[in-house]
């Protein structure tokens, strides 16, 4: 690499700087590492970087973005990157609020790392990129084969939904109409008469597979628990206006199919209605 960008990494633990230093020297980045937010800041005041990776606890819950606002302050146009063991949706509020590029969860490949480095030092004021934002039904739509097999890989981790032998066609057979609604609803879509009849189906078959009504609700679970981890992956693209009145047109459409589900589940027990 011709002009060797800088790169300051700052984290307490020492075997992750020296990880990432040695990885990043081999991809021809020149890296200063250090462990605490004073001597991250007496660097940023007194050298040039063109990247910033940092811990997101330094010491004190979220310190992290100390060293990110003095970043920005100082130098606006470099990249702004965020290490953290889970991120949770405060982190990533603020996160967003500070124009950080990414954050990484602990764990991540490095090669990822280095290509999210590479792609936004080829942009012109990358620190300054913004995403066009995107609504959620949108980036589900965008992620609809994803969340579809990280649902079928959930439920063949399960011990019970496993046990009942189904190919992989019959058992994600009522998935991709289901998002398609949901992601109907959140436009201001209506939930159609043949998707309700496709939910009745879908509990009538589910009774003759031998499936059981908790086993309707874990599955239901499972696809409401990827959705929620796709918005998490995308969550610097969603349009945050938004956020909240998606995900709840999208989660009260999985929840009204499952309930149709799960009465014409019943009905093959001789049931009339769940209702009393």
């Amino acid at each position: 690499m011709s002009g060797a960008s800088t790169v300051l990494v700052v984290d307490d633990e020492e075997a992750i700087r020296a990880m990432l230093r040695r990885a990043l020297e081999n991809e021809g980045f020149t890296v200063t590492a250090v462990g605490t937010v004073p001597e991250a800041l007496a660097l940023i005041s007194q050298s040039r970087f063109d990247v910033l990776i940092s811990d997101l606890n330094i010491g004190h819950p979220a310190d992290g973005f100390v060293v990110v606002g003095a970043m920005r302050r100082t130098y606006p146009d470099a990249l702004t990157f965020i290490l953290t063991g889970y991120p949770g949706f405060e982190t990533a509020l603020e996160a967003v609020r500070q124009h950080i590029n990414d954050y990484l969860v602990k764990g991540t490949p490095v090669k990822e790392l280095v290509e999210k480095i590479k792609t936004g030092l080829v942009r012109d004021q990358p620190g300054r990129h913004l995403h066009k934002t995107k609504r959620v039904p949108d980036v589900i739509e965008e992620n609809k084969d994803v969340v579809i097999a990280h649902w079928l890989q959930q439920v063949m981790a399960n011990d019970d939904l496993r046990r009942v032998e189904l190919s992989d066609a019959d058992r994600i057979d009522h998935v991709p109409g289901l998002l398609d609604e949901a992601i109907t609803h959140a436009r201001n879509g209506f939930v159609s008469l043949r998707r309700q009849k496709a939910a009745d189906q879908h509990g009538t078959l589910r009774y003759h597979q031998r499936y059981t009504v908790p086993m309707l609700i874990l599955e239901a679970r499972l696809l409401q628990d990827v959705v929620s981890e796709c918005i998490r992956q995308n969550f610097f693209v969603i349009d945050l206006s938004n956020l909240v009145a998606d995900i709840t047109k999208m989660s009260d459409t999985l929840s009204m199919e499952l309930e149709q589900s799960v009465r014409a589940f019943t009905k093959q027990l001789g049931w009339r209605s769940l209702r009393p």
